[in-house]
């Protein structure tokens, strides 16, 4: 029996790896419709796609997920995180066993203290963190039987993208590749509730960024807001456990 699934996001970092990932795996139709095929923005859109292929589960990896933008284009972030994620819920509400999966992020934690469980407290440090955190309120609050929240922190394995990276930020860092094994397999389970999905050592980005990219530069938070005054307030420590 073939599975159904819905992508949304299919160009970003993990719907790539998922789509890749699909490939290998016997009994999945995934299909991940381009945004000129399904703008999240528009209900119309959304609703034709939905009904159209029918779907048994869907994992929303769409989002806005450039912290510092954010901070200056917060009505896109919400129009994305929040309005989009309320649009693909409505138009799921049709399909009433549908297993629905939001993909969300370490920010939505303080990243004061680290080691945060699936029971601990979401209290988000910048605008970002706030417009996922209200994504998944509203995962919540949907009136779905089955869904599933996937808490993650995640980068390509690929070479770092910046010159520097930071010795004072530590998570529990995974590569999208990991992530979209974790989660399919969720899909397959029919998993619900929330999950974190992360890596069993915490590190800091410059160790993460040293394993693909040899030559990269330390760099001290102190430092970089000495460089960029009014750069938004970024987490410190984002390192995730599962008690699951």
């Amino acid at each position: 029996m073939t599975l159904r699934i819905l992508l949304t996001g299919g160009s970003g970092r993990l719907g790539k790896q998922i789509k890749k990932l699909n490939q290998e795996i016997y009994g999945v139709d995934l299909f991940a419709p381009t945004h000129e095929t399904m703008d999240l923005a528009k209900w119309n859109n959304v609703l034709d796609v939905v009904e159209r292929f029918s779907p048994e589960s869907i994992i929303h990896c769409a989002a806005y997920t450039n912290v510092a933008k954010a901070e200056k284009e917060r009505e896109r972030c919400w129009s994305v995180n929040v309005d989009g994620t309320r649009n693909i819920l409505q138009a799921s509400k049709l399909l009433p066993s549908l297993h629905f999966v939001f993909i969300s992020t370490a920010c939505v934690f303080r990243g004061d203290r680290g080691n945060y469980t699936e029971l601990d407290l979401p209290y988000p440090k910048n605008f970002y963190g706030l417009s996922k955190l209200v994504g998944e309120v509203l995962v919540q609050n949907s009136g779905l039987e089955n869904w599933l929240i996937v808490r993650t922190n995640f980068v390509e394995r690929e070479h770092w993208p910046f010159k520097k990276a930071f010795v004072d930020r530590w998570g529990t860092y995974l590569y999208a590749d990991e992530v979209a094994k974790a989660v399919l397999k969720l899909v397959m389970e029919r998993a619900t509730g929330i999950v974190h999905v992360c890596g069993e050592d915490k590190i800091s980005m410059f160790d993460l960024a040293k394993k693909t990219s040899p030559n990269v530069e330390p760099l001290t938070l102190e430092e970089y807001y000495g460089e960029n005054p009014d750069a938004p307030a970024l987490t410190r420590d984002m390192s995730l456990k599962s008690i699951r």
